[in-house]
C-alpha cells in the first residue's frame, strides 16, 4: 500500500478568505499529501473573493513540494463560466482538474484529472476520458468495490490512475437552483453569501426529523461523512492508486496523518476510524457505497 498516494480534494464550501490563507498555509507546512486541489467547483461568484489567497496558497504548496491542480467548477452554466473555464484550461502550465463536460473539450489532448462530478461507471468511459488526456480519474463515491475493481483494471492497462474519495462530506449532485438562498428566502442573484454561515454544509432534516443530506449553495451532499480509511487495503488492492480527503472545518492535517499511516503500515485500519472519530467527533462516518448498500450505513469489516 506504500504506493498509494493522498490528495487532498478543493474546498467545496464558502470559506473567508483568511480560513483559506491558514487552511493552506498549514496544508503546505504539515500534511502528508502529495496533490492538493485548489479552486472553486461550486459556485463561481464566490471566486472574486478568493483569487488573491488562492494565487498564494499555489504558490507556498509548491515550494513545499506539494503537486498542485486546479480543479474547475462542476456545473458551467454562463457565458462568463465558459470564458473563465477556456482561459483556466490555456493558461494554467499545471494539471487541471475537469468537473463538467464542457471542460472536457476545454483540456482535450493535455494531461489533466478527472474530478468526481464527471460520474465515470464503466471502462468505456475510462477510456474515453484517457484518450483525451486524462491521466487521473477520481470516481464518484457511491460505486460498490466490485465495480471499482473492475474500472481499475480497466484504467490500469491505460496507464491511468483511479483515485477514490475517501473522507468527508461527498458530493452528490449539483442544480442550476441556490438552496442556500432559497432557505434564507433570496434569490440566486442577490443570495448574500448566505453559504458562508454553514462552513461544513447544512443539514436536512426529513419531515419527521431524521438526518437525510446537506446543501451547500447549489450542491447536495451526504448528510453523513465518506470515512473509508479502514477501507484503504481492500481499495488499494482492487487498483485505486490515490485518494481523496475533501476538507472540512476539522484538523485536515491530523486527517491526512490517519490515513498515511495506514498506507504506510503503521496504523491497524481498525484503529484509524477511531482515530478519525476523535478529530471529528460530530461526523457521522459511512461507506456503505462499497459493499452495495444504503450509503449512509458504515459496514465493519475484520481487520
Amino acid at each position: 500500500m506504500a504506493a498509494a498516494k493522498l490528495s487532498l480534494g478543493p474546498i467545496l464550501f464558502n470559506w473567508p478568505a483568511e480560513r483559506y490563507r491558514d487552511f493552506y498555509a498549514r496544508i503546505a507546512a504539515e500534511a502528508p499529501v502529495e496533490r492538493v486541489h485548489i479552486g472553486e467547483v461550486v459556485c463561481s461568484k464566490r471566486e472574486p473573493f478568493q483569487t488573491e489567497v488562492l494565487v498564494e496558497a499555489i504558490e507556498r504548496l509548491e515550494a513545499a513540494g506539494k503537486e498542485v491542480v486546479v480543479s474547475t467548477l462542476a456545473l458551467v452554466t454562463l457565458k462568463r463560466e465558459r470564458k473563465r473555464l477556456t482561459e483556466t484550461a490555456r493558461d494554467v502550465e499545471g494539471l487541471v482538474e475537469a468537473n463538467d463536460v464542457a471542460a472536457i473539450g476545454a483540456l482535450s489532448g493535455r494531461p489533466h484529472v478527472a474530478g468526481p462530478f464527471l460520474n465515470v461507471y464503466n471502462e468505456a468511459t475510462v477510456a474515453m476520458l484517457a484518450g483525451n488526456g486524462a491521466t487521473t480519474i477520481c470516481l464518484p463515491p457511491e460505486l460498490p468495490l466490485a465495480s471499482i475493481a473492475t474500472i481499475a483494471g480497466a484504467a490500469q492497462g491505460l496507464g491511468v490512475g483511479i483515485e477514490v474519495f475517501a473522507f468527508g462530506r461527498m458530493p452528490l449532485a449539483v442544480s442550476a437552483r441556490c438552496y442556500h438562498a432559497r432557505v434564507h428566502h433570496l434569490s440566486k442573484d442577490s443570495c448574500q453569501y448566505v453559504c458562508d454561515k454553514d462552513p461544513d454544509g447544512l443539514d436536512v432534516d426529513t419531515l419527521d426529523g431524521q438526518k437525510f443530506l446537506a446543501i451547500n449553495g447549489i450542491q447536495t451532499m451526504s448528510q453523513t461523512w465518506s470515512g473509508l480509511a479502514a477501507d484503504l487495503p481492500r481499495l488499494a488492492a482492487a487498483g485505486v492508486s490515490m485518494f481523496r480527503l475533501s476538507p472540512q472545518t476539522v484538523d485536515m492535517v491530523a486527517v491526512a496523518r490517519v490515513h498515511r499511516d495506514v498506507l504506510d503500515g503503521r496504523l491497524e485500519p481498525g484503529a484509524a476510524m477511531e482515530r478519525l472519530a476523535t478529530i471529528a467527533p460530530e461526523a457521522q462516518f459511512s461507506n456503505g457505497f462499497l459493499d452495495a448498500v444504503a450509503g449512509a450505513e458504515y459496514v465493519r469489516h475484520a481487520s
